[in-house]
């Protein structure tokens, strides 16, 4: 998680909203990221999108079984779909998000019967480091 979190401090720095992932089959890191939403003017360049597309060209496949994620917060929809279509093992999440999360909160992607592969989920890793960034990124773009 740890490189996860330096991802997210590159996105804070760049001015993104700070979510870092990285993907991992076993010790090896197949694709770390941030989000580059503004940078690329994609709306689906979250950092969760951008690993999977790199592993996928990397590995020339479209599923990562075997691989799992670490992302700094609970994925969205989107990312929550993404990663169960690439078949991603498991899923490690710092900061929850009540409200666009889709994991353990909103829409709870996993648990619905339209989901045809879910990863094992483990909530809450770095979770106090991910949200003071978070929070801190936030702060700012209010004053």
């Amino acid at each position: 998680m740890s490189i996860a979190l330096d991802e997210a401090q590159a996105a804070f720095e760049r001015g993104e909203v700070p979510v870092g992932a990285v993907l991992m089959r076993g010790e090896r890191i197949l694709a770390r990221a941030g989000n580059r939403t503004i940078e690329l003017s994609d709306p689906t360049a979250h950092a969760e999108i951008l690993v999977i597309r790199e592993a996928c060209a990397s590995m020339r496949s479209q599923r990562l079984p075997g691989c799992d994620l670490y992302v700094t917060l609970e994925p969205c929809t989107m990312c929550a779909t993404a990663i169960s279509f690439a078949r991603i093992r498991r899923l490690y999440f710092g900061a929850g998000d009540p409200k666009s999360g889709a994991v353990e909160n909103g829409v709870r992607f996993y648990q619905q019967l339209t989901c045809h592969h879910a990863p094992e989920v483990y909530s809450g890793i770095g979770e106090f480091a991910a949200g003071q960034l978070l929070r801190q990124f936030f702060e700012e773009r209010r004053r």
